[in-house]
Order: structure tokens, then sequence, then C-alpha cells
């Protein structure tokens, strides 16, 4: 058997190539990310066998630069591993003064494969992928959308503070269409009343229209917001809400999607309180195979919410933190959850209120509640079957 072991790159990969008992059959040697370098990578390793079932390849996540490689070996019928780099860190230090700088990272890799020390990783199945490429996307879109929010409620608070007061949702259809169309107090004094009423009509269903545009009026009349020559933060108001409006639409259609890939999953996650059809996506396609963990202790080290260990002599810890080594988007989908279940969960409301009747500030017992959920979607998904809420002494 053969270890091979790839860094990954932008531009180009390096390999090696060892026998199981970590010798050096081939140097480590560069080639590029492309078909030309695919190519020099299976000439390489035909050299040494002909048959794909003699290798055993290994590579590290780094960003989606692996993808297109690891693809095209599976298809190839080799045996391909994908590291978390926390997984080959760990071995680094012990080589660092007995391995050449050029075959250093690749030959690590290799090492980590051949001791068998490692997590099995690896691209999911297609619909599997999709879903998470989509969620990701969605999450992206998502923070994108809350920051632009942040910077048009920080110009309303200069140019019209008293705006916080007229509508209870800044961003809901009546005050988004006002603020696309009016965007500073000087631009709705501008304009006459009926005008403004019929900006409020439409996106209101008719509940807004001369009595709520008078309100408007007559707070723009008042205001004690900043007036700018130029007029440029209310030009910057109006782009700000026209790309929020446009990534609102793409997350609608991105939810859209995410809906009709996840509901070709046999999967009861929905049961579990704090989790809809969109968080239940995002927690699925991030763990995808629940085989892959042994224990509900390993996937909350995948997701990054076990606790920190600090321990010196006789000395340990006992304030410890989330560790957030794992996945990011499957810790923030947990987390997110478990902000909801705490009020609609039996079990998981008690065992909040028990670990604030303890003392721990909210943040840290939502965090308890949090490693709990982790328990909870661990055996839903191991067992495959629904969850009942159920309170426990």
């Amino acid at each position: 058997m053969f270890i091979v072991g790839v860094d990954i790159a932008k531009r180009s990969h390096e390999a090696i190539i060892l026998d199981d008992s970590g010798n050096v059959v081939k140097k480590a040697f560069n080639f590029k990310n492309d078909s030309t370098g695919f190519t020099k990578l299976t000439a390489a390793l035909t050299g040494v066998s002909a048959n794909p079932k003699d290798f055993i390849v290994g590579m590290e996540s780094t960003g989606h630069y692996w993808l297109a490689l690891y693809s095209a070996l599976r298809k190839r019928g080799y045996t391909v591993h994908v590291l978390n780099p926390i997984q080959s860190n760990a071995l680094r230090g012990m080589y660092i003064r007995q391995v050449k700088n050029d075959e250093h990272d690749s030959f690590i890799i290799a090492e980590v494969i051949r001791f068998g020390r490692y997590t099995e990783g690896g691209l999911p199945p297609s619909e599997l992928y999709e879903l998470r490429e989509l969620c990701r996307a969605r999450t992206f879109i998502v923070d994108m959308t809350a920051d632009l929010k942040r910077k048009v409620i920080a110009l309303l608070d200069q140019t019209f503070p008293e705006y916080e007061t007229i509508f209870s949702d800044i961003f809901g259809l009546t005050s988004s269409e006002l603020l696309l169309n009016c965007s500073t107090p000087e631009e709705i004094l501008a304009i006459d009343t009926e005008r403004l009423a019929e900006i409020l009509e439409a996106p209101s269903r008719k509940r807004f229209r001369t009595a709520k545009a008078e309100q408007i009026k007559e707070a723009a009349a008042n205001s004690f917001g900043v007036v700018l020559e130029y007029g440029s933060m209310g030009l910057l108001i109006k782009q700000y809400m026209e790309h929020i409006r446009y990534t609102e639409k793409q997350i609608a259609e991105i939810e859209k999607k995410i809906s009709e890939l996840y509901s070709h999953f046999n999967t009861p996650l929905t049961t579990i309180p704090g989790i809809g059809p969109t968080l239940a996506a995002a927690i699925l396609s991030e763990i995808g195979d629940i085989s892959r963990f042994s224990s509900a202790t390993k996937l909350a080290a995948f997701a990054g919410i076990d606790p920190t260990v600090k321990q010196s002599g006789e000395f340990t810890a006992t304030h410890n933190h989330m560790s957030k080594r794992g996945s990011p988007y499957l810790r923030r989908a947990i987390w997110q959850a478990s902000t909801v279940a705490v009020n609609c969960d039996p079990r998981l409301k008690a065992f909040m209120e028990k670990k604030r009747a303890e003392g721990k500030p909210y943040m840290n017992a939502i965090g308890h509640v949090t490693r709990k959920l982790t328990n909870i979607i661990y055996a839903v998904l191991r067992d495959n079957k629904p969850y009942y809420p159920r309170i426990t002494n």
C-alpha cells in the first residue's frame, strides 16, 4: 500500500509518495491545478503502481481548491481522504526539523494518513453538496443584508433621528417604499401630502394614507437631523435600500431552492423545536452522513461547540468556553435553533432555567442548551426517528 500526501494550493499542488512504512517512494513534486497537472500526477502514481487500489491519497480541505482534484481522483478509482488542517497541525512540530521545506507539508499529510489518526472527510453526494452551498450562500447574503440595514440605521440616526418612531419596522414594506422615494426630511417636505399618501397606500394595503402622510410630514418638519448641502446621505440611503430589496429577493429565491432540495431527504430534523426547514437544511448539509460521528461528543467537536480544556499540572479551569474550531455554519445553525427551542421545548426550557438559576449569564446558559441540542440532533439523525419533547427529572 502506498500513501500519497497532497499539499493543496490555488495554482499548483505538491505531492509526495510514501510506502506503508513511511519510506519516501517518490520525492515531493509540484503539479498544476489543471488537466495537464492532473496527468502529471497520475503518471507519477502509475509509475509506482498501475492499480489505483494500491494508493490512499490524503489532502487538506484548503478552501475550495481541493474539490477538482478530489473529484478527478475518485473518478479514477483512487481512495481519497480529506483532512481538516487542524488534524495535520499536531504533527508539524514533530517533523519541522526532519523534513526539507519543499517536502514538509505533503509529507506531514501523508503521515497523518499512514498513522490513521484522522476524521473521514470528502465530497458529499451531489444533492447534499448543492444544499450545503445554497445554505452557505444564504448565510452570506443574510449577513450582507444585515450589514446594509445597520448602515441605513446609522444614516437615519444622523439625518432623520425621529424616523424610528414613525414605523414599527424600518425595513417593512411601507417604510422601505418611502425610503426608496424620499429618504430625508428635506425630500419628504418637498413633495405634497397627496403624493406622499400615494407612496404609502399600496405597500400598506391601504392601511396608511393621508393621516400617516401628515404624521410623517410633521416629523420631518420638526426633525433635529443633520442637514447637508449636497444630499449625499439621502443618496446613500436610497442605494442601500435598493441593495436590501435585491438581496431579500435573492434570499427568497435561495430559500425556495433549499426547500426543494431538502424535501428529497427523509430526515425528521424539523420535529425538533426551533428547527425549521431552512435551519434543518443547513444542519443536515454540514453534518452529511451522521455515521461519520461515533458519538454526540464528536459531532459537538465538529461543530466547535465542545468546551475548551485549560489544564496545567493540578490546575483545571472552571470557566471554559466553546472551542469554535469546527464548522462555523453548523455551529451558527444550532445556536440559532437553541435560541428558539428554549421557548418552545419544555425539556430545553427547563434546562435553560436550571442553568440560569445556577447563576450563569444568558449567553453562557444558551451555550449549554446548544450543546444539549446537539445531542438531540445526533440522536434524531442516528435513529432517523422524530423527536418528542418531554421534561426529564
